[in-house]
């Protein structure tokens, strides 16, 4: 049953009859024409990497950056919108310096990961905002646990802990190629 362009994706808190939201359909497109991302978690870290769309040959370097350091032990790495990813990037380096504030220690990885996600869900849920157009990727070392992890959060601010992930154009080239890697034994300089 299609529903396209008959009301049902005039707002995000509108279902459509068979049970979809269109806003975050549309906000899944823009991730999917975006660069690519990928993250693994190798026995020693984790890396992130995102292809950077250059729209204009006049860009300068280092400009419009979509990895970014949150703390002294997390970062986040977006493709999408980078407006998106640059509130995103805020709201998570608010988050980890006031749990600092208040608990005197770095988050750990999976209550990041949490607060995006329920910043993310709050944007799908509400008349008057629109879902990110982003998918994001969180690196961060767990101090109590002695390891690094990675989570991806999609625009419905569904998040999932992951060995290796990979999202935007040629995501499923490049989680074939991932899912042949042995993570296990890898390192980050390898």
């Amino acid at each position: 049953m299609s529903s396209v362009g008959s009301g049902y994706d005039l707002g995000c808190n509108i279902y459509s009859p068979d049970g979809r939201v269109f806003q975050i359909d549309y906000a899944g497109k823009a991730v999917e024409n975006s660069g690519a991302m990928i993250g693994l978690k190798c026995k020693d870290g984790v890396v992130v990497g995102v292809e950077k769309l250059v729209m204009n040959r006049l860009l300068m370097e280092g400009s419009g950056r979509r990895v970014h350091p949150v703390g002294r032990h997390a970062g986040i790495a977006f493709t999408g919108y980078v407006a998106d990813g640059r509130a995103v990037v805020s709201a998570a380096k608010s988050e980890v310096e006031n749990y600092d504030d208040y608990y005197g220690v770095d988050m750990p990885p999976h209550v990041l990961t949490e607060r995006l996600g329920h910043y993310f869900h709050a944007y799908t849920t509400y008349g008057g905002y629109r879902p990110f157009g982003l998918a994001t990727v969180v690196a961060a070392y767990d101090n109590e646990k002695g390891e690094a992890f990675l989570h991806q959060i999609d625009p419905a601010g569904t998040h999932y802990r992951y060995h290796g992930c990979a999202t935007g154009k040629a995501r499923q080239a490049a989680k074939t190629e991932i899912e042949k890697l042995d993570l296990s034994s890898l390192t980050v300089e390898e």
